[in-house]
């Protein structure tokens, strides 16, 4: 998949050696790492500084996607869009160094949900524009809300200047503040992204310095026009014809499931996708238009080689089509909350469409899910509010050669898990039960991955839980044959109040179970008579993990 001619050549024409472009591209990614770097490390709450749910990115001056960190595929849905909305509302010819933007909202800040907040700083060189440096961190806040519609989701922030030429403006930082249930977490918390941001500046004027501004721009055209080839490159390898497939979709927030349809066609080296789903629903399942681009852009990715630069280039190949005002392409003022689930479901769409055309680059369907749990109230040991949040990993599907893996982020979300100790040490919560959830995968000669059980209690205080997720009404699919993973569920203690929509609360000494889905096995299990594989399963020749991964035995 070497689409790299003896000199490349920039949009704008001129020419550029290649060994720079590979160094400047290299380099680039190494600033987006930093910048995530310096956000972990300066960050104040779990959820970014243990769980790293946090994106970095750049971007050129005309907003071209420039090179994202691989951190979270999910958040270029809140960062493809951010620049082009600060044009939009914002006269750049009077922006100044030190001016930061930040902003939240799905419809007119280019965000995907209203936790994922957004700080954009342009970059400066000899007093011009030459780039932008952005990151995104969810804020685990905007709780015990309800999810009809966006006005009920939290504080929606469109792009507001919250730096001007370096200051503060404390009265936009009050607003957002006031708004917050914990606000000392999110002071901090912007703190840390504030110095990321800073980070990406330096290192970005620093290039400029060390090869000449007109050299590194027109490198990063270049760059660009690479990671185009590269992809037509890549979708080239996929034979031309017309693909479709379908998979239904459930969620704690409506009743029963939908199904969502997917039909791709590829041209020689262009991929045409488009999706069919039901209208937008009062709930927090819909998905915006970014969004979906980022989830397509994911997936498509996958199946074309790792070596692909993230940037705008490897965009251009992709088109995609999806009825307006639907759930995966919803308008204002659908509720967004809890997106990356039918995200999820789109991921499932791409790769079992392609799965018959390019089999061994497809895996089975992961879990097929983002199961997030959120709890929220009153530590008794300080007094003070507290939220916890944390997405749970599940199976990631069986491969052509190999297993799938056990209990991981899958796909959009690409968190870490928080420890048990941090958990404990930070929140009034015990964890009782946290292990692998056994025959949870899908049985073939291949098995998926496990999923996982999570239980937790709530101590000496009542706290508010809203704990949703899919694949409860369907499994994951296996391929050729393989089996489905296990389904999602979550258990609550006899007394504690049945969840509405999700919603309940816990009171000390009660719990709630959390399993996750398992994935798809991949390839048909081998064939054994059941009563000579029993007799070897008694006699201890064959282990009964063996006999469920080898076999499909369900006994």
């Amino acid at each position: 998949m070497n689409a790299s001619p003896a000199m490349l050549k920039s949009t704008g024409g001129a020419p550029v050696d290649p060994i720079t472009v590979e160094v400047i591209g290299n380099a680039l990614s190494s600033i987006v790492e930093e910048m995530g770097e310096t956000l972990v490390r300066a960050a104040y709450s779990t959820n970014i500084k243990e769980r790293r749910d946090s994106s970095t990115c750049l971007f050129d001056a005309r907003g071209r996607t420039l090179c994202q960190a691989m951190h979270i595929p999910m958040h270029l849905g809140s960062l493809i869009g951010v620049v082009e909305h600060i044009s939009k509302r914002h006269d750049l010819s009077d922006l100044r160094e030190g001016d930061v933007f930040v902003g939240n909202d799905a419809y007119t800040g280019g965000g995907t949900h209203l936790p994922d907040i957004v700080l954009a700083e342009p970059i400066f060189f000899q007093g011009e524009l030459v780039g932008w440096a952005t990151n995104l961190a969810h804020h685990a806040d905007f709780v015990d809300r309800g999810h009809d519609h966006i006005f009920q989701e939290g504080l929606r922030i469109p792009p507001v200047r919250l730096y001007r030429a370096g200051k503060l403006q404390q009265d936009v930082m009050d607003l957002i503040l006031l708004n917050m249930q914990v606000p000392r977490e999110r002071l901090n918390d912007f703190r840390a992204q504030m110095a990321a941001n800073r980070q990406g500046i330096q290192r970005f004027q620093s290039l400029c310095t060390r090869y000449g501004k007109d050299l590194l721009l027109a490198a990063c055209d270049a760059l660009l026009d690479y990671a185009e080839r590269l992809t037509r490159a890549g979708i080239a390898t996929i034979p031309s014809g017309v693909y479709s497939f379908e998979d239904t979709f459930d969620g704690d927030e409506i009743d029963g499931s939908v199904v969502f349809k997917c039909r791709i066609e590829v041209k020689g080296d262009e991929m045409h996708l488009d999706f069919d789903a039901p209208p937008q629903v009062r709930a927090g399942i819909n998905l915006v238009w970014t969004g979906l681009l980022a989830t397509v852009y994911y997936a498509v990715k996958t199946l074309i080689g790792a070596d692909v630069p993230p940037n705008e280039g490897m965009f251009r190949p992709i088109h995609v089509t999806a009825t307006k005002g639907s759930i995966l392409n919803c308008v204002e003022p659908a509720a967004v909350n809890a997106r990356l689930d039918p995200c999820q479901r789109v991921v499932d769409l791409i790769h079992g469409a392609l799965a018959p055309a390019i089999p061994d680059r497809i895996t089975a369907a992961h879990n097929g899910a983002c199961i997030s749990s959120t709890f929220s109230g009153v530590n008794p040991k300080t007094g003070d509010y507290y939220v916890y949040l944390e997405t749970i990993g599940g199976g990631f599907g069986a491969r052509a050669a190999k297993d799938g893996l056990d209990g991981v982020h899958a796909h959009l979300t690409n968190t870490s898990n928080l420890p048990v100790e941090a958990l404990e040490g930070e929140y009034p919560l015990v964890v009782e039960r946290y292990e692998l959830v056994d025959d949870s995968g899908g049985a073939g000669k291949h098995r998926g991955g496990t999923g996982l059980r999570r239980q937790i209690r709530a101590e000496g205080h009542t706290c508010r839980t809203f704990i949703h997720g899919s694949r409860r009404l369907s499994s994951p699919w296996g391929l050729f044959g393989g089996g489905g993973g296990g389904r999602c569920h979550f258990t609550y203690s006899q007394d504690a109040d049945p969840p509405q929509k999700g919603y309940t609360f816990l009171k000390h000494g009660q719990s709630v179970t959390i399993v996750t889905p398992g994935a798809g096995g991949y390839g048909e299990p081998a064939q054994r008579d059941r009563a000579l594989l029993e007799r070897d399963i008694a006699d201890g020749k064959v282990s009964l993990t063996e006999a469920r991964r080898l076999y499909g035995y369900t006994g």
